[in-house]
């Protein structure tokens, strides 16, 4: 199903080195140790997730017939406005037909798959011939700059991805899930309508000198990690056992890029190689819906992607929310 992958990165860097001025009590080589990041790149002022997901698909259009797409997917948590839906604003800029459907869906580190899973299912019925799937966030614009628990690991990225019926690359073997429990362990409290901006109380200062602001993300890094643990060993068996394979028959496992430390606890705790783990972070941080598009480009070009491998996908993360399946490449 998957045609090409292309994806954009933010011109503007912020390195290690800049963020440890701010963070006295952290040199570079510390939020390196601790995050497996070097640097991270963010958007310029005026600069939207759309333009990410734009400058992506852009280059991918050009060199793929993907201008005839009959259906666009924009997963995005930074959307350019309430409405109407950025997705639409894309198909204009994009000069795709307006016999293109577009929408937008809300979904972070999970998203990818989820997006996968509705263009794998658009194409399956009938619904669409080629699915144009777009991933952009702009985390950097929600992240409070004296919160070094989050300003050290996200980075915002745009990646596009084309899904048609021709294509010999399968598929398959989908599990998605959520819990709204762990709603409140990664979350941007206030300006939706539940809780409005002029509503917010004072921000507040956390044992460790993080700033908590209601209106700039809110990450309980403890609370998460935990919940990863228990969620992806389950999620990978839950794809192994529905593509009827066992990891050794699995060529390379992508997972969500969260961060260093976290990629590495999984990979002892499922066993999985080192050969055949992919890390890609260290130059762009986690930039959350499109780690796995990311990643997925990076093996392509250093060859660790090659024709006729087995690979196992794997998102988790904000909602709580979930999602796996086996890509089988051509």
């Amino acid at each position: 199903m998957i045609t090409r992958i292309a994806c954009h990165l933010p011109n503007t860097m912020l390195s290690n080195e800049q963020l440890a001025v701010l963070y006295p009590d952290w040199t570079a080589e510390k939020i390196c140790e601790k995050t497996g990041i070097r640097e991270r790149r963010v958007v310029a002022e005026g600069e939207c997730a759309s333009d990410l997901a734009y400058a992506a698909a852009a280059g991918l259009l050009a060199e793929e017939a993907a201008n005839n797409a009959d259906f666009l997917l924009f997963c995005t948590q930074t959307p350019d406005y309430t409405l109407p839906t950025t997705a639409c604003i894309l198909q204009h800029r994009l000069g795709l037909p307006t016999s293109c459907a577009a929408l937008d869906f809300n979904l972070g580190c999970s998203g990818y798959i989820y997006g996968l899973s509705l263009a794998n299912s658009l194409l399956q019925s009938g619904a669409a011939n080629k699915v144009l799937l777009l991933t952009a966030d702009t985390y950097s614009r929600l992240i409070h700059p004296m919160d070094k628990s989050t300003r050290t690991i996200f980075g915002d990225a745009g990646t596009a991805t084309l899904l048609s019926k021709d294509s010999k690359a399968r598929l398959h073997s989908f599990v998605l899930g959520s819990d709204g429990s762990g709603a409140e362990q990664l979350m941007v409290k206030t300006g939706g309508a539940r809780h409005a901006r002029a509503d917010q109380p004072a921000a507040s200062i956390d044992d460790s000198g993080n700033v908590h602001d209601p209106a700039c993300l809110y990450m309980n890094g403890p609370e998460i990690f935990n919940f990863t643990i228990k969620a992806v060993p389950k999620l990978v068996q839950g794809v192994l056992e529905k593509a009827g394979l066992t990891l050794d028959q699995v060529d390379l496992v992508v997972f969500h890029q969260a961060n260093a430390f976290m990629l590495e606890h999984l990979r002892r705790k499922l066993g999985i190689p080192p050969e055949k783990f992919m890390v890609h972070l260290e130059y762009c941080g986690n930039t959350v819906s499109s780690t796995i598009p990311l990643a997925l480009e990076a093996a392509l070009q250093t060859g660790r992607l090659r024709p006729g491998m087995k690979v196992l996908l794997a998102g988790f993360g904000v909602g709580y929310s979930w999602g796996g399946c086996i890509l089988e490449w051509h």
